[in-house]
């Protein structure tokens, strides 16, 4: 697998959408990440997913997935290798990243996120916060 084909299964998934973050792709569902490709240039695809999740997966396929190092990857941010992984592994790693997403999106009841923009004052400049 690369990273066309962790893009292009992230985007089948309902709801998808590819946006960016700190100039690196990343994917949504009713704009919360649960996936990106910060690492692609690395060989890796990035999944949001629970400790718990983290570690079935690591412990499951230890060539396949890693934890992300430091607090990131305590909180369950996971490396997929995208050169080790098959298309039905990387599938089902999405599917659990995006279903965690979309379940904690529909627990919460919170809306679709939109950017925000930038207040301008009178003489064309951003105003300070």
């Amino acid at each position: 697998m690369n990273a066309a084909d962790f893009r292009r299964i992230a985007l089948s998934l309902p709801g998808a959408e590819e946006s960016s973050h700190m100039g690196q792709p990343d994917f949504r569902v009713d704009g919360r990440i649960f996936a990106t490709l910060a690492s692609a240039k690395q060989g890796f695809g990035n999944l949001k997913l629970t400790p718990e999740q983290q570690s079935a997966f690591v412990e499951e396929m230890p060539g396949v997935f890693l934890p992300i190092q430091g607090g990131w990857g305590r909180m369950g941010m996971t490396h997929i290798r995208l050169a080790e992984a098959t298309e039905e592994v990387l599938h089902g790693a999405l599917h659990a990243a995006w279903k965690l997403r979309a379940g904690k999106n529909a627990k919460s009841g919170k809306k679709k996120r939109v950017p925000a923009k930038n207040p301008q004052s009178s003489k064309g400049g951003k105003k300070r916060r």
